[in-house]
């Protein structure tokens, strides 16, 4: 008596399966390396430091993977999943990054906490999912987007406006004269229009990686204008093994924990949609248990990121849109993508070019990144009914306003303990709490099938 393979469990021959599985990666490749970038430029390391973060990150999205695909006892999904880093991590960490007391070590203790709070929580986090309705992570991820265009807005314009520097031993913020050069500003904008031409003229595939190729692009005039050095890629050595701990024994703070733990939350809450929709498009049967072990990947991916030097990790939207796009639901594709992932972990060459790329390079790209990810949650939120439920927008305004604090008034919470600072500086977090709470507060808390429903097709509109 014999049995059919579901498509999800099919094994592909090996040149289709390297073939789609480096699809994957392509498709995931600029938002994987845009968060260490983000941290490690933040931090102010060394280009050699912030290199092997990038290194660190496409190891530790390889192993995260493998996890959530391969599947363990009582861990991963078993279903086509890349794992990446979050942006949604990204606010909170440059508020620990922002803190002397915190710094990588702390963002590292938070990040280790955390993984171990969401494979403890897993079974639970279904219970939750009733709390965050469209209204509710609509305007979390509008908020994510909006925070990091400031990001994508300084790549651009080549760095950060005012410079810190020391006079007479005291510290005073200083005009960058190197940011908004018209060179900069030119490189930003060709990245940009390279882009649109082609998610405009491309084919689908090439649509997929625009942000990517117009990288590439960027770097290649960068290159020919002699704003792009190779020095310290011809420095780097072509292999190198991704140690652990490699910047020191993490350090644990309550406040830093509390605040990753809370991120854990919001992350895993996207993920339950993402598990949702992928049930949807591939048609695998997604329950509890299987939604349960999910979770767990992700809570151990983001426990081994915080140990390899990276983040908290997730499953990336782009790659459950490439699995409808292209139809082929094979888990053992995104197995493949998992191993190519982990093996550019280990070329330390490859991670050095991509810190060479110039900021102005990565600006052009960051605004179409970035500015995705607000537009995802301004269209997850077109699906909320504000024209018989007046209480939805005031939901959305004053989570927006709150989530805005940090942004244009970085000062406004000084006066309260340092010690909450990293949780009231990352607008993510407030206005993660404010939606929630004020959801509930007018809304009330709806029922577990409507917020799966809402939750999948959620996430089929979802990007990182």
């Amino acid at each position: 008596m014999s049995s059919k393979i579901h498509a999800v469990d099919e094994m592909l021959p090996a040149p289709r399966l390297l073939a789609l599985g480096l699809q994957h990666v392509l498709v995931m490749y600029a938002g994987a390396v845009a968060v260490p970038l983000i941290v490690g430029r933040a931090l102010k390391l060394p280009p050699e430091d912030v290199a092997f973060l990038i290194s660190a990150d496409l190891f530790a999205c390889g192993v995260a993977t493998l996890v959530q695909c391969l599947g363990f006892p009582g861990v991963g999904i078993r279903l086509p999943v890349i794992m990446g880093v979050t942006f949604a991590s990204v606010s909170p960490m440059l508020a620990m990054a922002a803190s002397p007391d915190i710094g990588l070590l702390g963002i590292y203790g938070s990040v280790i906490a955390a993984g171990l709070f969401a494979v403890v929580i897993a079974p639970f986090v279904s219970r939750l999912l009733p709390l965050f309705p469209p209204v509710v992570t609509g305007t979390i991820i509008l908020v994510i987007g909006i925070s990091l265009m400031r990001v994508g807005v300084n790549w651009a314009g080549g760095g950060l406006p005012t410079l810190t520097k020391v006079v007479d031993g005291v510290p005073g913020a200083f005009s960058n004269p190197a940011y908004g050069q018209l060179q900069g500003l030119g490189i930003a904008l060709f990245v940009l229009l390279v882009i649109l031409g082609l998610i405009k003229w491309g084919s689908g595939f090439i649509s997929n990686v625009a942000v990517l190729l117009g990288i590439v692009a960027g770097a290649i005039l960068a290159a020919a204008l002699g704003v792009m050095h190779f020095e310290k890629v011809a420095a780097a050595p072509w292999v190198a093994i991704v140690l652990p701990l490699h910047f020191g024994a993490p350090k644990f703070q309550l406040v830093p924990i509390i605040t990753m733990c809370i991120v854990m939350i919001v992350v895993m809450i996207e993920s339950l949609g993402m598990f949702l929709a992928l049930g949807e498009i591939t048609g695998k049967t997604v329950d509890r248990d299987a939604l349960t072990r999910g979770l767990r990947a992700d809570g151990v991916g983001t426990l081994l990121g915080g140990l390899f030097n990276t983040f908290p990790y997730t499953s990336f939207s782009q790659n459950v849109g490439l699995v409808g796009v292209t139809g082929v639901r094979s888990r053992w594709v995104t197995i493949a993508g998992g191993g190519i992932l982990l093996l550019l972990g280990l070329l330390p060459k490859m991670a050095a070019l991509v810190e060479a790329v110039p900021l102005v390079v990565l600006g052009g790209a960051g605004l179409v990144m970035f500015g995705m990810v607000a537009a995802t949650g301004a269209r997850i939120l077109t699906a909320v009914d504000f024209r018989n439920n007046r209480y939805n927008l005031f939901v959305v305004a004053i989570s927006v306003g709150f989530g805005m604090i940090p942004l244009v008034s970085p000062n406004f919470f000084k006066q309260l303990p340092h010690d909450l600072h990293p949780l009231l500086e990352s607008g993510i977090l407030l206005s993660a709490l404010v939606a929630v709470t004020l959801n509930a507060f007018f809304n009330g808390v709806g029922s577990k099938t409507a917020a799966e429903a809402d939750a999948a097709a959620a996430a089929v509109t979802a990007t990182h």
